[in-house]
């Protein structure tokens, strides 16, 4: 016990500086200041969260994106406990059903698992018997293999190999691709959409719940971070960006200024990395230079309050948009539509009001919505996460230089596999792991 109040003790002496409070860095952040580290967190924009965060638009409160959490994201559920957010308030919780207009429904029921996975493959709407069973046997020659390709390969020659009808990829595997890794079937990593499908679906039961986030994205957790970390006596700086890390010989440096830092946590997006300056050579991932990116656009449609969804969540086949929400179950906000393009396509070609113009005629021809919406809003995320692509090679958390870290959902992780896709709770994984390595390498000094 006195040697753990030593270690608390040392700790308490160091100053760390993340950069980027998206959730990987408030993740880091958040762990730092729990050991006792002073943390000072720096933000380029005025709104924490990064990529998924708050969005204001004439009092409503928006998001950048429309992010889908799983029951299996136990990291993020973690840490949204440990810096007193309230998950159960924070997301309506149901089990996992997907339903695919025209006519798809896959529906877990409460049962024990595998059960609930047999059960929901089994008796899934929309497809024929022979249908049925190519997917019941896709899923279980997936898990025969523990889930673990012998050489990865893309989703589209994936599903060739599994020979699964070409209704099966409109109606399922499409859709759950782009929203699991918002990369085309024809670029993305079989195996990385697999390790989602083994901790959702091939999980325990509740693991394959859907959460629907009830809050904006910044308040869900970035914000409930920010106190904790400034409880702490931290620091959470919004608008100011580092343009410039420098290696001096008490610690480190942020744009020239007097305070010195004994370590850095680098959060930010890889795209973003190239115009970082660090004095030290190589310390930034050379791979990611050669890397692409993915959009994700966001349509707002406001209707009439009177207006609903028959599901907060609808997905839609052979169509422009993949995913509908219904913020009106989820937000108290009626009438408001969230309709989701992940990756791209042929929509980047069009103009704002052309696009809200045919995805409106869209929901009515395909769920019956007016003709017209009274008022619409495009966000575009550009480049909203890596492309997913087969054997990625992704920098770990540790760097060459010590005391400078990474994190990330871009990032391998301090085992040297990435898991995950850009999702939340990869963001949330390599924060924590960045900042494990982080006091781990404190520690050693002592």
């Amino acid at each position: 016990m006195a040697g753990m109040e030593n270690v608390v003790a040392v700790l308490k002496q160091y100053s760390v500086a993340v950069l980027g409070a998206g959730y990987a860095g408030m993740t880091a952040a958040t762990e730092l200041a729990a050991a006792g580290v002073h943390v000072s967190v720096f933000e380029a924009g005025k709104v924490l969260g990064g990529r998924a965060r708050k969005v204001g638009l004439e009092g409503k409160s928006l998001d950048n994106g429309q992010h889908l959490v799983i029951g299996a994201y136990t990291g993020l559920l973690e840490m949204m406990t440990k810096v007193g957010a309230d998950s159960q308030a924070g997301f309506l919780r149901r089990p996992m059903e997907l339903q695919v207009e025209p006519g798809f429904r896959l529906a877990c029921p409460k049962l024990p698992a595998p059960l609930h996975l047999a059960f929901g493959l089994l008796f899934a709407k929309g497809l024929s018997w022979s249908e049925r069973f190519a997917l019941v046997r896709t899923i279980r020659v997936a898990q025969a293999a523990k889930w673990r390709l012998a050489e990865d390969l893309t989703v589209s020659a994936w599903l060739k190999e599994q020979r699964q009808p070409d209704v099966l990829i409109s109606r399922f595997w499409q859709p759950l691709t782009v929203a699991a890794l918002n990369t085309p079937l024809e670029q993305a990593s079989a195996q990385v959409l697999l390790n989602v499908l083994r901790d959702s679906l091939g999980g325990a039961r509740a693991a394959s719940d859907l959460l629907l986030p009830r809050l904006d994205f910044s308040a869900l957790y970035p914000d409930a971070a920010a106190r904790f970390i400034e409880q702490k006596g931290g620091h959470v700086y919004r608008s100011r960006r580092v343009r410039r890390v420098e290696k001096v010989a008490q610690g480190w440096q942020l744009n020239g200024e007097n305070e010195v830092f004994d370590a850095v946590i680098c959060a930010l997006p890889p795209h973003g990395l190239s115009a970082l300056q660090v004095s030290v050579p190589n310390v930034l991932p050379l791979q990611v230079r050669g890397w692409t990116y993915q959009p994700i656009v966001t349509v707002y449609l406001q209707y009439a309050p009177d207006v609903q969804l028959p599901k907060p969540m609808l997905g839609l086949s052979d169509s422009m948009a993949q995913w509908v929400f219904d913020r009106g179950y989820t937000h108290n906000t009626a009438g408001l539509i969230a309709v989701v393009i992940s990756a791209e396509g042929q929509h980047q070609a069009l103009a704002q009001n052309e696009l809200a113009r045919l995805l409106i005629q869209e929901l009515h021809q395909r769920l019956a919505l007016p003709k017209d919406a009274l008022w619409y809003r495009v966000i575009t995320e550009k480049r909203a996460t890596f492309a997913c692509t087969p054997d990625l090679q992704r920098p770990g958390n540790q760097t060459c230089a010590a005391g400078f870290w990474l994190a990330g959902d871009y990032t391998a992780g301090l085992a040297g596999k990435g898991d995950y896709p850009a999702t939340l709770e990869g963001a949330v994984r390599s924060g924590k792991a960045a900042a494990e390595g982080l006091l781990q390498e404190l520690t050693n000094k002592l």
